[in-house]
């Protein structure tokens, strides 16, 4: 059988790669100019990954240091442990904690080995098969092997409350061939599947943990990750050791790690200078207190974008003028300005400039135009303006303010309410306009399915244009490097985008400050990871 042997693919000039390393900010205000310089970076990031060995994950390769200290994180705790069941974009972090996925994301989103030291795709690419470590384990001492992974890769196909089946449908048949090789045959060609394989949908459970209850997963994690957890009280905190058995060992430089929910903002300078955290996610209004006690900020550009859920079949959503009348009302620059603290870029397309799947054709589809907004009210039959619920997950949020005070402003009379606490929209759909954040996904056509799919976890309304599946199925069957793959994601996106009712918003800029203590803290455009960060060394 023809292989095509797996590689790290250089970035071309003429075409944008998979990721460019969206950059660390140092200014509040980010200008396209200035993200697109990152091209160059690019080319000589993927350049440079090309030449690793096998095991060339984050940090790999160098000299192995003795690990001490621990990392107390303020982020959030997941609403599960199991990567099958959570429905919550932001848990992979937290997740990746525990869980190793048979690949790896870098800090600039492109993929590398994890638990596959290397892989490799048949001629026609419908077969990939991944060539695992030898000697990998769980953390209840079972072996992780080819079995292991095609058992926890079906479950997350089959399981019927699974949230990642949609991203697994593709997979006909999980074949073992020997202890270390597993292969995936395929429905149809699709080299997305290494970077699909690098989020929750990749990261693999035990077997034993499997067959004896896999309801415990929720809140007792067994996976193959950096980290144990030792101790987990909901809503208070998490206490994980160091993983001795992790294949990547020698590069996790602490012994342990405590995660806890991110603070009140009015508190966190308290929590800093305490000791209560040593590294903390601060929302964008903080950033100025928080260095002007003296702490560092690190802020990173990232995949995750803002956005407003629409569910186009409840009305008045299901007339595409008014949420076409909804993004003309909206001014995104004002929202970035003042709600966001000038952090962002307006966007009107679910990935941020700078990514593969960006289209340009996109950029200012719906200017800002109260005037347009009312005219296709009006051509909706709602010529005194109409009145909607806009739902927001807290009492007081400022951007979903400033939001109903546009959107009012502009003959769309706007109420907020309240979510019902720890219910799931995605799950429930009970409410039809809602403010969010859609947390990226390791692959661009996982990220189409998840958003716009007719199973898609994030689409309400559960219907799909019909000429999508073939706009993504196209770009899913080129390879990564082929040079008409950024042309083929771009056209899914505009397929997508252009029929679709989400209302998206603004990039997203995370930022997270850390003490003195701490050192080797580098950004991810996705999945945080913690290789080589010490603290007190």
């Amino acid at each position: 059988m023809n292989r095509t042997a797996f590689r790290l693919p250089a970035a071309r000039p003429s075409a944008r790669g998979r990721v460019a390393p969206l950059r660390a900010v140092s200014r509040r205000t980010t200008t396209r100019r200035a993200v697109r310089s990152l091209a160059a970076l690019a080319i000589g990031a993927s350049l440079a990954l090309s030449g690793c060995a096998a095991g060339g994950a984050p940090g790999a390769g160098s000299a192995a240091a003795a690990s001490a200290g621990t990392i107390t994180w303020g982020w959030a705790l997941p609403s599960t442990w199991d990567p099958v069941t959570s429905a919550i974009g932001n848990d992979l972090h937290a997740l990746a904690l525990v869980y190793e996925p048979i690949t790896q994301q870098t800090a600039d989103g492109d993929v590398a080995p994890g638990l596959a030291e290397s892989w490799e795709y048949n001629e026609a690419g419908d077969e990939v098969t991944f060539h695992l470590r030898p000697g990998l384990t769980f953390s209840d001492g079972t072996r992780l092997d080819a079995e292991a992974v095609r058992q926890s890769l079906l479950r997350g196909r089959d399981g019927a409350d699974s949230t990642v089946a949609a991203q697994l449908a593709v997979v006909r048949d999980v074949v073992v061939d020997s202890p270390t090789d597993v292969r995936l045959v395929l429905d149809q060609p699709d080299f997305q599947i290494p970077l699909l394989l690098s989020g929750k949908t990749g990261q693999i459970v035990s077997p034993a943990a499997i067959a004896e209850d896999t309801g415990a997963l929720a809140t007792r994690p067994v996976g193959a990750g950096p980290f144990i957890l030792e101790e987990y009280v909901p809503d208070s905190h998490a206490t994980l050791r160091k993983n001795p058995d992790y294949w990547n060992a020698e590069h996790i430089r602490v012994d342990e790690f405590v995660l806890k929910p991110t603070p009140d903002p009015s508190v966190i300078v308290a929590g800093l200078q305490s000791g209560q955290y040593n590294v903390v996610s601060i929302p964008a209004s903080q950033v100025d207190s928080v260095e002007a006690a003296g702490f560092e900020v690190l802020k990173q550009e990232v995949l995750p974008v803002r956005v407003l859920d629409v569910n186009n079949t409840v009305e008045p959503f299901d007339d595409p003028r008014v949420t076409q009348a909804i993004s003309h009302a909206i001014d995104r620059q004002e929202l970035i300005d003042v709600a966001n603290f000038g952090y962002g870029e307006p966007l009107w397309q679910p990935f941020p400039d700078g990514y593969v799947a960006h289209s340009d054709a996109l950029d200012d589809l719906y200017p800002h135009d109260p005037d347009r907004a009312r005219e296709l009210l009006t051509e909706a039959g709602y010529p005194d303006g109409v009145d909607i619920e806009l739902a927001i997950s807290a009492e007081s949020d400022p951007l979903a303010e400033l939001i109903q005070q546009q959107l009012t402003s502009a003959g769309i009379r706007t109420s907020l309410v309240v979510q019902t606490p720890g219910e799931v929209n995605y799950i429930t759909r009970k409410y039809p306009f809602v403010v969010d954040q859609f947390n990226a996904r390791q692959s661009p056509v996982q990220a189409l399915e998840v958003l716009f799919g007719e199973e898609g976890l994030m689409n309400l309304g559960r219907n799909t244009p019909a000429d999508l599946p073939a706009a993504v199925d196209a770009a899913r069957a080129l390879p990564l490097d082929h040079p008409d793959y950024p042309a083929a994601i771009q056209n899914a996106t505009e397929t997508a985008v252009t029929q679709m009712p989400n209302v998206f918003l603004f990039s997203v800029t995370r930022f997270f400050a850390y003490t003195d203590e701490v050192k080797g803290l580098r950004g991810y455009v996705d999945t945080w990871r913690f290789e080589d960060v010490t603290v007190g060394q």
